[in-house]
Order: structure tokens, then C-alpha cells, then sequence
């Protein structure tokens, strides 16, 4: 079950500078307040919530920003109006590129999204016209020092059915799940192992675009663009990384 990480095509970053930190915490804020405000403040029964609260950890956001956030679900502002949404396309070189958004206004997002793509020779598709090139999975994100290292990692997933563990870096282990079967995976993990750094579903590409420097760099001008934008959360795509030399 060990190989390949299937993580180096996600750009999750976490900005170092001051601004992109600030952009960070605005958006685990938003993240916060509507885990909140939709399914309780309870972490403990509310996985969405205990997610984001693990996101604010991990990025050292102030408990001060963490209360304030939790504090705004119960306040007289409508965070239900805020939907999950998701934009496909194709960025430069073909790269297929899909963005997962939280918005509570689909037209702004889904115009600065489309402009972003066209600006850097990209376009953005329909529905459906990128995620068919890649599968919808389970991952949970631990730190290799975790409890037991990869051995008890590995484990425990076996006995749970998980699809694959896998070495990601000299700092993490990911371990892939299916869908169905996620919430009871990271449940379980979470009661052996504590919380993962990051846990969700995630998009992982079936196909690569092999790397190519030029392009990437396109790829990651259009990439930070995405990441200023206050709705985009999360970005998936499918060029390969650069190989360590």
C-alpha cells in the first residue's frame, strides 16, 4: 500500500507572507463560522467544524480569529446562504485544473474564476468537463511522527479497509479512502490517532500532464490568482511536479 503520493498535484498552499496569511485566515474563518452555523459548534459532532479548527491549528491562527468565527454562526447574519461549489477547466498547456469555492454569490465567484483561467490562456469548462479525468477519494493528512510511524499507520488502515497508505514526504503520511467509506475511516483514525493535519475528499487526477517548465509557470501565476480570490478554497490539477534532482 505504500508508493506514489497522490498529493503532489494538489495546491493547497498555505501562504508564508504576511498577506497571503491574512487571505489564510479569512478564508479558514468563513470555513468556521459556516461549519458553525450549519451543523452545530460542537467539534465533536461536527466533523466539517473539527476539520477547520484542525486547518486553523495547523496554520497558527490566533484563538482570538478562532472565537470570533465560531462566535458569528450564532450572531443575526445569514451564513446559510453559502454554498460549496465547484469550477472545472482547462489552465495553460491543458492542464485540467478543478476549483472548489465557498461563496454566497455564485456569479462574482464564477466570473473572477473564469477571468482568472482566461487570463493565462486557460478556459473554464461545464461541470463535469474535468473531474471525469480524475477520481473523488478519501484522505487523511498525519504528521510521520504520528504515534506508531507509517508501520502502525499502515496497520490500521489494512484492518479498516482503507484503499492505500502512502509516504508522502518526510513529513507526512496520506491515507487514501473511498468515498463511501471516509466518515468511518477518519472517525476511527481520529480516536486511535488523534485529528489528521487535513482530512476530506479530494480530487486525484487518473492522467498527468508530464512537467513542463514553462508551462508550470504559467500554472502557478494562474494558481496564486486563484488562491487571492476570497471564495476559492481548495485548487486540483494534473501536471506532474518537478522531479527532485
Amino acid at each position: 500500500m505504500a508508493g506514489h503520493s497522490q498529493f503532489h498535484n494538489i495546491m493547497y498552499r498555505k501562504g508564508a507572507q504576511d498577506a497571503k496569511r491574512a487571505r489564510r485566515f479569512a478564508k479558514i474563518s468563513r470555513e468556521i463560522t459556516v461549519a458553525a452555523k450549519l451543523g452545530g459548534k460542537d467539534p465533536s459532532a461536527n466533523p466539517r467544524l473539527r476539520t477547520a479548527l484542525t486547518a486553523a491549528r495547523e496554520n497558527n491562527m490566533p484563538k482570538d480569529n478562532v472565537e470570533k468565527a465560531i462566535a458569528k454562526a450564532a450572531n443575526g447574519n445569514d451564513f446559510s446562504n453559502f454554498a460549496d461549489v465547484q469550477y472545472e477547466g482547462y489552465g495553460p498547456g491543458g492542464v485540467a485544473i478543478i476549483v472548489e469555492a465557498l461563496t454566497d454569490n455564485r456569479n462574482r465567484t464564477a466570473s473572477d474564476i473564469r477571468s482568472a483561467f482566461s487570463k493565462f490562456g486557460g478556459n473554464l469548462g461545464e461541470t463535469g468537463s474535468v473531474s471525469c479525468i480524475f477520481n473523488r477519494v478519501g484522505c487523511l493528512l498525519y504528521r510521520r511522527a504520528v504515534a506508531g510511524g507509517f508501520d502502525a499507520v499502515y496497520e490500521y488502515a489494512v484492518e479498516l479497509g482503507a484503499d492505500d497508505v502512502f509516504e508522502g514526504d518526510k513529513n507526512y503520511l496520506e491515507v487514501i479512502t473511498s468515498v463511501k467509506r471516509f466518515a468511518m475511516i477518519r472517525d476511527s483514525f481520529t480516536g486511535k490517532f488523534g485529528d489528521p493535519v487535513e482530512s476530506g475528499l479530494i480530487w486525484v487526477p487518473t492522467s498527468y500532464i508530464p512537467y513542463n517548465e514553462e508551462i508550470s509557470a504559467s500554472l502557478e501565476k494562474l494558481l496564486d490568482v486563484i488562491e487571492d480570490n476570497d471564495d476559492a478554497q481548495r485548487v486540483f490539477h494534473n501536471m506532474e511536479q518537478r522531479l527532485a534532482v
